[in-house]
């Protein structure tokens, strides 16, 4: 059975004059509607305007205030944002809610919150053809124009699953049946002699605080990435990395 769908989940929402002028450009992506706040003019807005009705997007006005809410920037919403559609983005409940299409291989983020990490972390997955990331709502970068920036617009098209929190998402996982696999360096086996099944799941947490205390209590088994050379870790966007290619490697070899 699947849950009614909030717009969070549906649609990648991109705030400032340029974001949306850019989106609107874009004749790859679907844009829903563009708000520009209530009062805004110029020949920026106009330009937005005529982008939008080229499109035959619709545009709504609304106050200042409100526009600063659904952007979820006070600063940087420059009165105007656009709700893009994010073909690949669901909830992860719906994801899992059929197990013959659920997916094999997940990232789920916890607690990483510096954009440019979560934009490179949803190109390379979507690269290496990882089934689903999961970015809660909470406690991770909301995927914003920095993020999709970080991603190369990867982040438009990436297999994008939300949940409110990463210690939901552990919990919908793991009784799903999912193993939950963490990075950490005194692993007992490392990444490529580890058995992980047919379907698994990687836990990438913040670098600084590590994982929530809610995920960790559901990780099965920490693994490691062999380092040379004196390096202790790698930022977590590169170990996504090599997480991922790993991950495709094993798929590719098994067929």
């Amino acid at each position: 059975m699947h849950t009614d769908v909030s717009p969070k989940d549906k649609f990648v929402t991109v705030y400032g004059r340029k974001p949306v002028l850019e989106a609107l450009h874009d004749y790859d992506l679907r844009v829903d509607k563009v708000v520009i706040a209530e009062g805004l003019r110029g020949p920026a807005v106009t330009e937005i305007k005529e982008a939008a009705g080229d499109r035959a997007v619709k545009v709504q006005r609304a106050s200042a205030h409100r526009v600063k809410v659904l952007a979820g920037n006070g600063r940087h919403d420059q009165g105007v944002l656009a709700d893009v559609v994010a073909r690949r983005m669901r909830p992860l409940q719906d994801a899992l809610s059929d197990p013959a299409t659920a997916p094999r291989t997940v990232l789920l983020l916890d607690g990483i919150t510096t954009p440019g990490n979560v934009g490179m972390i949803l190109r390379t997955a979507t690269a290496a053809g990882i089934d689903g990331v999961v970015v809660p709502h909470r406690g991770v970068a909301t995927l914003d124009p920095l993020v999709i920036k970080a991603s190369a617009g990867v982040a438009f098209h990436a297999p994008v699953l939300r949940c409110t929190t990463a210690g939901d998402a552990a919990e919908l996982l793991s009784d799903a049946g999912y193993p939950l696999y963490a990075l950490d360096a005194k692993g007992r086996r490392d990444l490529y002699s580890a058995e992980l099944g047919p379907r698994s799941v990687f836990v990438l947490g913040s670098e600084t605080a590590g994982l929530s205390g809610d995920v960790r209590a559901r990780i099965g088994e920490d693994v490691s990435i062999p380092m040379c050379g004196g390096v202790e870790s790698l930022n977590v966007a590169s170990a996504a990395a090599v997480v991922c290619f790993e991950l495709q490697r094993r798929i590719n070899t098994i067929g």
